[in-house]
């Protein structure tokens, strides 16, 4: 069963900036409460009155919150692709039906898959947006949305965080885990799967190569935390792993995790991104890099074409 995806206003062909203000004009105080308030360790409510507390804070804070409109690159009606919505069994989820947006590129196929993993939000505009990206290079895309059995995205971050948080997180990655063996069984894949996350997506990622091992082809977490050393050496699957250079947090793991890697023969990559932030692929709010997020993903489209073929 499925839909168009008529519901998204017609998108920009190009990455557009973010309005008002930029990462040089934002205290570096403020980046670390959103990030706080992002990873749900406090509601807007405190985020906003801690950020008033910083000299311009308010209005700071006020322009980190996203704007999907900005995130949009590819229109639903480019004729490159086909958008629909699709419903799926997910036995052991948290419903036993997930649903996803699945992008495929114009033509026959069969075309390489890949899962694309939101963040700790459910499946908003920019990650949409993701899927169509991945779909215009020829890759068979499905975002699932996480927050389908809890009644879908509701449309804001707030709500979708708040949402996401209240879910049985085991079941929540078994409807990822689904997810990602139904794009790569779908009648247009190749077989070969990739996935690709962000934040909690990455970490996601992370998971799914090490719970798949030899079933998945390819990973390319973003700034995602790194699964237990015990988890990671039945990683089969070669990783790209993305790091913003002001991330403490997840960065902090990286040590053990290419510990892990080494040891376990898998085959990676890693890269931290010079004076970025936490979400710097995200081009709906100021943590957006411009420069540092379109390298990133000119080597995500790289990985993919290598390992996927």
């Amino acid at each position: 069963m499925s839909q168009p995806a008529a519901m998204h206003a017609k998108a920009e062909t190009t990455p557009p900036v973010h309005p008002g203000l930029v990462q040089a004009e934002i205290d570096q105080r403020i980046f670390d409460l959103y990030d706080d308030y992002c990873h749900g360790r406090m509601d807007r409510r405190e985020f906003m009155a801690k950020a008033a507390m910083i000299a311009g804070g308010i209005a700071m804070a006020q322009s980190l919150l996203p704007r999907y409109a900005m995130a949009q690159t590819v229109s639903f009606t480019d004729p490159r692709i086909k958008a629909t919505y699709v419903t799926y069994p997910s036995p052991g989820g948290n419903s036993g039906t997930m649903r996803g947006y699945l992008v495929q590129p114009s033509g026959a196929g069969p075309f390489p898959s890949v899962v694309v993993i939101h963040e700790n939000r459910g499946l908003n505009p920019y990650i949409e947006d993701v899927a169509r990206r991945l779909a215009t290079d020829g890759f068979l895309a499905l975002a699932p949305d996480g927050l389908f059995p809890a009644g879908g995205y509701p449309g804001n971050d707030d709500d979708g965080r708040a949402l996401q948080g209240k879910l049985d997180q085991g079941k929540l990655r078994t409807d990822m885990l689904n997810s990602a063996r139904y794009v790569k069984e779908h009648a247009l894949s190749t077989k070969k799967l990739g996935a690709v996350g962000f934040c909690w997506g990455g970490g996601t990622v992370n998971w799914l190569a090490a719970t798949l091992g030899a079933d998945m082809q390819a990973g390319v977490p973003f700034y995602g935390a790194a699964p237990d050393a015990a988890a990671a050496v039945a990683i089969k699957a070669p990783l790209l792993v993305q790091y913003a250079e002001k991330d403490e947090r997840i960065n902090a793991m990286w040590p053990a995790f290419e510990t892990a890697l080494k040891a376990a023969g898998v085959t990676y990559e890693k890269h931290t991104y010079p004076g970025t932030q936490h979400g710097f692929h995200n081009n709906s709010t100021p943590r957006y890099d411009e420069a540092q997020a379109k390298l990133a993903w000119e080597r995500t489209l790289a990985w993919f074409k290598k390992y996927l073929g």
